[in-house]
């Protein structure tokens, strides 16, 4: 039984941070019924590569139902609210002051639908001075702080390349949902929730903050891939752009492994290195030992060796070796789906593993492919007052 199962949720979200949010929940188990407007979810046109739904749409929007309605109407906002009672969750990312326009914010909800469960994710909330302001991933991260600690000491702050100020705030919202829900069996009352993705960010950041930023009281520095002598990135063979590996001694034991691994037990006493201190006195003289030895090896073979010999250590992978890569295959996680316009695709998958909920990956749908299905069966309306409805545009 998957986990969510019977929860559902009108997901009113578009691009990635809310989508992302939706789709956890819809690959837990939730019925996510994504309502769209006739143009559709402007992601299905991002990052185009040809025909049909963008890959970006595509990735994003697996497990969910597509139901057209232009909310533009007043027959529209009507109609969503009249399903509103039918779900357990609304979920929205649009921009500043849309929905509110649109007049289904929390209040209207509520009068329709006291225990609904209504989330918001923000660039930067609904209140305070940025409020207003608009926002993506790459506009977070820098509001986050994110942006400040990437790059290298002699050159500009750069974007980091994950998209966890989207993604990890679309999944920190999918947490206080499935936390509001659970307090709901209990209590029987809804809420409101929102996540500003500024405050997710700014959340991701707290350990080198702590750590390197004496919480609060010192700028985080760019350090690039190096963090010390021996917590850094390596070149391997045969010298292309992704031909390194990236090694982290952060113990005396795993040095001892280090030096074992490179058949140089020699270092392990050599009194430059005796400690992490030495070590870092000397760094320059033992890169180049660490240097001349991963250079010499691929970095599947530094990843080998090292992390069998205990040393935490991976090879760079890059986009591409991703999906090839045997330990994801052999674990399942890279999925090939039909999609009725691409063809054969192939999806990244959930990470969570949970024994006792399954939940079959399905392709993302393609506008509106559950318009009837959906409104059929939770407003019981008949082929006729479907055709009415689509004939008005109301619904597509």
């Amino acid at each position: 039984m998957p986990a969510l199962e019977g929860m559902r949720v009108l997901d009113m979200t578009q691009y990635e941070a809310g989508t992302s949010c939706t789709q956890a929940l819809a690959w837990l188990g939730a019925d996510v019924v994504k309502v769209e407007p006739p143009s559709g979810d402007p992601g299905r046109a991002a990052v185009h590569l040809g025909c049909g739904d963008s890959p970006y749409f595509v990735t994003l929007n697996s497990n969910k139902r597509s139901v057209v309605i232009d909310l533009a109407k007043p027959e529209g906002r009507d109609l969503l609210l009249s399903m509103a009672p039918r779900y357990d969750v609304f979920v929205e990312n649009y921009g500043p002051g849309r929905v509110e326009k649109l007049g289904i914010d929390y209040a209207a909800m509520r009068a329709v639908h006291p225990g609904i469960i209504y989330a918001r994710l923000k660039g930067f909330g609904t209140w305070g001075p940025y409020s207003g302001y608009k926002c993506y991933d790459p506009i977070a991260q820098a509001a986050g702080g994110a942006s400040s600690v990437n790059g290298y000491p002699d050159g500009p702050p750069t974007m980091p390349g994950s998209m966890s100020a989207d993604s990890g705030t679309g999944l920190t919202l999918a947490l206080a949902i499935t936390a509001a829900y659970a307090q709901r069996q209990r209590s029987g009352t809804g809420q409101e929730i929102e996540v500003s993705m500024q405050e997710a960010v700014t959340w991701f950041m707290r350990t080198r903050i702590a750590t390197h930023g004496d919480q609060g009281k010192t700028v985080v520095p760019r350090v690039g891939s190096r963090f010390s002598a021996t917590t850094a990135m390596f070149p391997c063979a045969p010298g292309g752009p992704n031909d390194w590996a990236h090694m982290m001694v952060v113990t005396s034991k795993h040095w001892d492994a280090l030096c074992t691994a490179m058949d140089q037990p020699e270092l392990v006493v050599d009194p430059r290195f005796e400690t992490d201190a030495l070590r870092e006195e000397n760094s320059e003289a033992l890169t180049g030992i660490i240097t001349a030895w991963t250079s010499a090896r691929t970095k599947w073979e530094v990843m080998e060796t090292l992390g069998g010999a205990g040393v935490p250590c991976s090879a760079v992978l890059d986009t591409v070796e991703l999906f090839h890569n045997e330990h994801l295959r052999e674990r399942g996680f890279i999925h090939t789906l039909d999609h009725p316009v691409h063809g054969e695709i192939q999806l990244l998958g959930w990470a969570p593993r949970m024994s006792e909920s399954r939940v079959e990956l399905r392709a993302a749908p393609l506008l509106g492919a559950h318009s009837d299905e959906v409104l059929a069966a939770d407003l019981g309306l008949d082929e006729a007052g479907l055709a009415a409805l689509r004939e008005s545009g109301v619904v597509g």
